[in-house]
């Protein structure tokens, strides 16, 4: 029996990356919490990795809504309009 591919959906798209600092901006298209998988997939660029902490203008949150823009600090470097989907 085949393995099914984990299902991916597009919750939003990279705004900006802090090189120096490894955060990348997200804008969210839908809701996203700490503890979700996350993929980021772009020309260069195609990794997966947990959320562990994001922030809304330098506050932790846990939970953060379609429409936010979150910081995260990403696990590799993500370029701009690099897709960002939550894996289930």
């Amino acid at each position: 029996m085949a393995t099914k591919e984990p299902k991916e959906t597009e919750i939003g798209k990279i705004a900006h990356y802090y090189t120096n600092i490894g955060v990348a901006v997200i804008e969210l298209s839908k809701a996203l919490k700490v503890g979700e998988t996350i993929r980021v997939k772009g020309h260069t660029t195609d990794f997966q990795q947990k959320i562990s902490s994001m922030q809304v203008e330098h506050k932790n949150i846990n939970e953060a809504k379609a429409k936010q823009s979150v910081g995260l600090k990403v696990l590799e470097p993500v370029r701009q309009n690099d897709l960002v989907f939550k894996v289930a």
